[in-house]
């Protein structure tokens, strides 16, 4: 059997740390590095920062919006982004949030998540929010491709608080409800002592207690924005995650991106190196 996600992505962290980077061509970043706003010019800021990220990170997570505002144009640069992102052996996280019912959503998954399709990824951030069952047959497509999903659970924005956090029909609250269910699909997929391949987007400036969500097994990567620009910082990874720590993956954008196509490769350095050591696999 071939390796997981989730072992693809704890081998990454092991040799190149928490760190990644995200890929979002802002309108303002793409003006700063003196690049058009037009689909011409997130390609070449994304082709960039995958060169720039090559070798110093493990993962990088371009944000599909910033690409899809330009059109067929901007896909097509999306397409071609992440494709030499993979081929340069980086992990290729496709942040589009998908969340449908049905055929609708099997062919979001289809789309982002089958070998040879034109938009590729390795994993896909997902929506529970119409019902983790929703995602039923993404769940399966990733599994029979060796592929990943991050599965919004909680997010930092304040404006998901009333419903994360609100009671779900279990007497938990919803966060902690999508993780539960989540982590049953983990353990009946993951073989014993393997990390899962469905993962958790748990920002990194939530209060798990707040939140309702504890600690989980089998062990998932947790993809957590809200490093750099958003305020927290390497130094909290630890105190913030305790003993999911291992498993999270560390995601900045502006805040490394702001330093220009010139300086950027020196920035990512500098930036990986203040994360903390991931335990070995």
């Amino acid at each position: 059997m071939s390796e997981g996600f989730g072992e693809r992505v704890r081998s990454a962290l092991s040799v190149r740390g928490p760190l990644c980077v995200g890929i979002d061509p802002h309108a303002a970043l793409l003006a700063a590095w003196g690049l058009a706003d037009d689909a011409q010019g997130v390609r070449e800021f994304g082709l960039r920062t995958v060169e720039a990220a090559t070798g110093r990170v493990g993962i990088v997570k371009p944000q599909v919006s910033f690409f899809e505002r330009f059109g067929s144009q901007g896909i097509a640069a999306l397409e071609e982004v992440m494709a030499a992102a993979r081929a340069a052996g980086l992990i290729v996280i496709a942040d589009a949030k998908r969340g449908d019912i049905g055929s609708t959503m099997d062919d979001y998954a289809r789309a982002w998540l089958t070998p040879g399709s034109p938009l590729e990824a390795d994993a896909l951030t997902v929506s529970p929010f119409l019902g983790v069952g929703a995602l039923a047959g993404t769940f399966a497509l990733a599994q029979e491709h060796g592929k990943g999903l991050f599965v919004l659970a909680a997010t930092s924005n304040p404006e998901a608080e009333g419903l994360q956090r609100s009671q779900s029909p279990s007497g938990a609250t919803v966060s902690a409800s999508i993780v539960a269910e989540v982590s049953q699909r983990n353990a009946v997929a993951a073989r014993t002592g393997e990390w899962g391949s469905f993962g958790f987007v748990i920002g990194a400036t939530v209060d798990w207690a707040a939140a309702g969500i504890e600690p989980f097994a089998p062990l998932a990567p947790i993809l957590a924005p809200g490093f750099g620009a958003q305020g927290a910082t390497p130094a909290d990874l630890r105190t913030r995650f305790g003993a999911m720590s291992d498993a999270v993956i560390a995601s900045e954008s502006r805040s490394i991106l702001s330093a220009g196509p010139t300086d950027l490769a020196e920035a990512i350095s500098a930036r990986a190196s203040e994360y903390p050591e991931v335990a070995g696999v």
